[in-house]
Parts: structure tokens; C-alpha cells; sequence
């Protein structure tokens, strides 16, 4: 029960009590832009999805699972038309590693990548490969920066 309110509280003020919260919430846009191309999340992205954070944050369980809330959160806006939507989110992720450089080192073409492989539908998997080149690119101007 502890860890649930624990975990609830962490998720409304992430902003306040997450160490380099912004870090997480890029890696967050990141991962939903891919996740959240194709409309809904499968089981395979869901596993996927779980997977890369626990890579990313592999002595941190805490902050993996805030990441995949982040994640959840996002595609929840983008899906329900809440505040944010899809052109939005990109316009975002671009905005923030052109203002902060950094950032394009946490593009992991790799981890990625991985998501890509659930993806069955032709149109789709075309979308998520323009997104991949999207970051990509993101992340080989502002790297040399």
C-alpha cells in the first residue's frame, strides 16, 4: 500500500522530487513518439517498452518505472486529445535537444530500434522508420554541436 501512494505521489510531483526529471521526460517524449505512431500500444511494445527502461536505468528501479509512467502518461494525452498531440510531441523533442545538446546523446538508436520490431502493419512500421530517421538525425546535429 506504501508503495503504491509512494509511487502516486512520485508521478504527480515528478517534476519536484525526480532527480534530473527532465532527463526522464526527454527519454519519455522519445520513447512515446515510437510507441505512440501506430495508435496503440501492443503487448510486445509494452514488453519492449519495459525492457528499455530497465536498460537504461538498470540500477534504478524506481526511476525505470517512473519512466514507463511517463511514457504511459504522454500516450494517454496524445491518444485522448488531451493538450498534446503527436506533431506537438515531435515539435517538443525537437525544441528541447536544440536547446539543450545533451540531450541528443540519450537518442539510443539501438534501444530504439527495438520497438520497431513489434510493429507488423507496412504503413506503420514506414511511419515508425521516418520517426527513427527523424531522431537520428536529431541526434547526429546536435551531438557534433
Amino acid at each position: 500500500m506504501f508503495q503504491a501512494v509512494k509511487r502516486n505521489m512520485m508521478k504527480m510531483f515528478r517534476e519536484l522530487l525526480v532527480y534530473h526529471h527532465s532527463s526522464l521526460e526527454y527519454r519519455a517524449k522519445i520513447l512515446t513518439l515510437l510507441v505512440s505512431a501506430n495508435g496503440d500500444i501492443c503487448e510486445c511494445e509494452k514488453q519492449k517498452l519495459k525492457d528499455i527502461a530497465h536498460t537504461i536505468y538498470k540500477d534504478d528501479h524506481e526511476r525505470a518505472e517512473l519512466l514507463l509512467d511517463a511514457v504511459y502518461e504522454y500516450h494517454t494525452k496524445i491518444i485522448n486529445n488531451n493538450g498534446l498531440d503527436f506533431e506537438h510531441l515531435i515539435m517538443l523533442v525537437e525544441k528541447e535537444t536544440k536547446e539543450i545538446k545533451r540531450f541528443a546523446q540519450k537518442i539510443d538508436m539501438d534501444l530504439l530500434v527495438q520497438l520497431h520490431e513489434c510493429v507488423e502493419d507496412e504503413d506503420d512500421r514506414l511511419f515508425q522508420e521516418r520517426i527513427l530517421d527523424f531522431l537520428q538525425n536529431l541526434k547526429d546535429e546536435y551531438l557534433m554541436a
